[in-house]
């Protein structure tokens, strides 16, 4: 993995948001969303050493170029996005592990993930938001809140591990599962139902969400036909 930074970022003691692309596209939306909306300016770029895909163009290949972002708006550093996770072990412990690092130079004292839950639940388009985080102090003050907290299961790929090397540094941090019936379908309401939740635990609006809303109906739609 190799990383370029740009500049510096205009931040003082940000919170971070970093989520990749899994289950339903839902990191890739939500990161991407919050980037357009509060038009966060990029400072840094993680770029990968090794391709995990190609893309075939019908007949020839194309050897895609797989980059994410670190982001910036007032008080929020965002990391993530994109087209997928990497493949290689090694490659997204360096990942996490440059968050880690780019948290600590900047003073974080928070950091949010986040990320899709597969269900058999009926969700009926109003899925919920699950939240875990990295000590029971912080799952208390959550249910005090009034937010639902997940069960016991293994949390894999970037959208979890960057919890565990928030522990392991001593970084607060909370994940957010939003539901989804079908992982190969963009979970638009998911996205939304997750951006609500992080709207409410970090006191800052992030967007309007009508697109997202609009988005969520034409994928709808294409199933009713």
């Amino acid at each position: 993995m190799e990383f370029f930074q740009t500049k510096e970022p205009e931040v003082k003691k940000p919170i971070v948001i970093a989520a990749m692309q899994d289950m339903g596209n839902v990191g890739s939306i939500v990161i991407n969303f919050i980037n357009d909306s509060l038009n966060t300016r990029k400072f840094r770029t993680a770029k990968s050493q090794y391709l995990s895909f190609v893309i075939d163009k019908g007949g020839y290949i194309d050897v895609p170029t797989e980059s994410w972002d670190y982001r910036f708006a007032e008080g929020l550093i965002m990391f993530g996005g994109g087209t997928g996770q990497p493949q290689n072990n090694q490659e997204l412990n360096s990942l996490c592990q440059d968050v880690i690092d780019i948290s600590k130079r900047y003073s974080v004292k928070f950091i949010y993930t986040l990320g899709g839950f597969h269900t058999n639940r009926k969700l009926n388009r109003n899925p919920k938001t699950f939240v875990t985080a990295t000590s029971k102090e912080l799952t208390k003050q959550l249910h005090g809140m009034g937010i639902e907290t997940t069960q016991k299961s293994v949390i894999t790929g970037f959208n979890g591990l960057i919890l565990g090397f928030a522990k392991q540094n001593e970084i607060q941090g909370i994940g957010l599962y939003g539901e989804l019936n079908d992982p190969k379908v963009p979970q638009y309401r998911a996205a939304i139902s997750i951006i609500k939740t992080l709207e409410k635990l970090t006191y800052r609006k992030l967007g309007d969400l009508s697109s997202l809303e609009l988005m969520a109906q034409e994928i709808e739609k294409s199933f009713e036909h």
